[in-house]
């Protein structure tokens, strides 16, 4: 699909141009607010609203710079070529919309997929058939000859557990039943730590089924770890059409035998770095809003939704603020992070490098649910933070994005910050397909649609903005007791309820 001018409707153009001003303070009818009462942006910086979302929704620069990023560099896993292609191209970027960018060095994993192929062999019940499989990222490879094992099917982590012996020398098999962007969270440890629990219960081999909202015999890879002590073993991912396979055999007591063969391999850490880019304040330089994605993909597809179009959403908000002048208050600085996807080293890289900073980090934003329309904003602050931020919204109205929503803001990038109790905010973004091909050969830019992409990338502008010249910050949240999960719900989607005080978890 060749990159797209999208053309401002004249309802839209009616609807942010009316968007109410700030009543002025002091006045009989509106008295001075009291210290705790939220302010709302002033006429001028309606006027700054205008010129932020009128050209993210007009001049199509966001989809053409994702259109370069997915065509031109392609895949681009951490310790790649294509990767470290990946952070000159951020460069570049930056330099031509005149925004300062640097890179700052992280050590990656570099880890290589391989071959990779399985079969259902055949009994006296059945003819063979073939499994479409691809590698979890962090998996080992099989001998040369491939593994060949009876299968055991499980659903849990606890029924997996409650099989003792019977795992010995067997292939697990997780299934589960995900059909909604919200079960991802209910099912991503089956593939993120299920394979090491097999392994140390004796497996030779794992396969989870695909975490996955549809499918055309797509399989989904993702990362699985394997804990300290626990010998890795093979793992891959299924199809749905092959987990729906195997499980029909192995109902009512049958039996499945299946072949399989990976060829990937772990290689020495590599040498990448994450892409800082920043919007120098006006007033208070030192103090900082944060603008999240990550550079990295994994090694099918382009990474479209996951995540150039939250990269170029960033970069996009970074040029636009750049052009204003004034500048707003604070500093908006734009972190692509490298290795989210198989690692979080750019995220803890950029936390342990910028440590006397982060209590001046005084809010941060992770885009990593793909480049659907605009939903609202979430926050994750302290008290009052939704009285101070309501008011600001009015300019994302007729985007459809000017409410507060339920649930709470993060990311996986962001979660080495919260225990430095930086507020998080986001704008969610409809994730409900985002899963149809997440981390798979069709993650490719035709999925990506134009009109959606600018929506949200203006909502992002404006709300960075905001955040950077509203006269108060967000109060800090408290810190949780514990550290927050790494696996769970899209990271801007519609998760469960969190546990009190518990940032919300990442989305790889």
């Amino acid at each position: 699909m060749p990159a797209t001018t999208l053309v401002l409707s004249p309802a839209l153009m009616i609807s942010l141009l009316a968007a109410p001003a700030a009543p002025k303070a002091g006045t009989a009818s509106n008295p001075p607010p009291a210290a705790t009462k939220a302010v709302g942006p002033t006429t001028a910086q309606l006027q700054v609203a205008e010129r932020l979302v009128g050209p993210a929704l007009t001049d199509g620069h966001a989809y053409s710079r994702l259109t370069e990023l997915t065509d031109g560099v392609g895949a681009r896993l951490a310790g790649s070529e294509a990767s470290e292609a990946s952070v000159q191209w951020a460069l570049r970027s930056f330099k031509a919309d005149g925004v300062k960018a640097w890179t700052e060095p992280v050590k990656v994993p570099h880890w290589i997929r391989g071959e990779e192929r399985a079969e259902l062999l055949p009994s006296d019940r059945f003819r063979g058939h073939s499994l479409q499989v691809m590698a979890l990222g962090g998996s080992v490879e099989t001998p040369p000859e491939g593994i060949t094992a009876d299968v055991v099917e499980v659903s849990s982590i606890e029924e997996l557990t409650a099989l003792g012996d019977r795992v010995k020398g067997r292939i697990v098999f997780f299934n589960h039943t995900m059909k909604e962007a919200e079960d991802y969270g209910r099912f991503a440890g089956l593939r993120g730590h299920g394979p090491s629990v097999a392994a140390k219960a004796g497996a030779v081999a794992t396969l989870v089924r695909s975490l996955a909202t549809a499918s055309l015999s797509t399989p989904h890879t993702g990362s699985t770890r394997f804990d300290d002590g626990v010998a890795p073993i093979p793992a891959a991912s299924v199809t749905v059409e092959g987990a729906e396979l195997l499980h029909r055999v192995l109902a009512n007591g049958g039996s499945a035998r299946v072949h399989v063969v990976l060829g990937c391999k772990n290689l020495p850490d590599a040498d990448s770095f994450n892409v800082v880019a920043e919007v120098k304040g006006s007033a208070k330089p030192e103090e900082i809003v944060l603008l999240g994605a990550h550079l990295d993909s994994w090694d099918v597809g382009s990474g479209a939704h996951d995540d150039g179009a939250g990269v170029v959403m960033v970069m996009e908000a970074a040029r636009l603020i750049a052009r204003q002048k004034p500048a707003p208050r604070r500093t908006v600085r734009v972190v692509l992070f490298m290795n989210e996807e198989n690692g979080l080293r750019g995220a803890r890289a950029y936390a342990e490098a910028h440590a006397a900073e982060l209590p001046r980090h005084v809010a941060a934003m992770e885009m990593d649910a793909g480049g659907g329309r605009p939903l609202g904003v979430a926050l994750r602050a302290g008290e009052g933070a939704s009285e101070l931020v309501q008011p600001w919204l009015s300019p994302l109205a007729a985007l459809g994005a000017g409410k507060l929503m339920s649930g709470e803001a993060g990311g996986a990038d962001l979660s080495p910050m919260v225990s430095a109790q930086v507020p998080f905010f986001v704008v969610r973004v409809d994730s409900s397909r985002y899963f149809d091909v997440h981390h798979t050969h069709a993650d490719t830019l035709d999925k990506v649609d134009p009109e959606a992409l600018a929506k949200s990338t203006a909502a992002v502008a404006w709300t960075a903005y905001a955040f950077a010249d509203m006269p108060t910050t967000l109060a800090r949240p408290t810190a949780p007791p514990t550290a927050p999960s790494l696996v769970a719900p899209p990271s801007q989607g519609t998760p469960p309820a969190p546990a009190p005080g518990a940032v919300k978890p990442a989305t790889h």
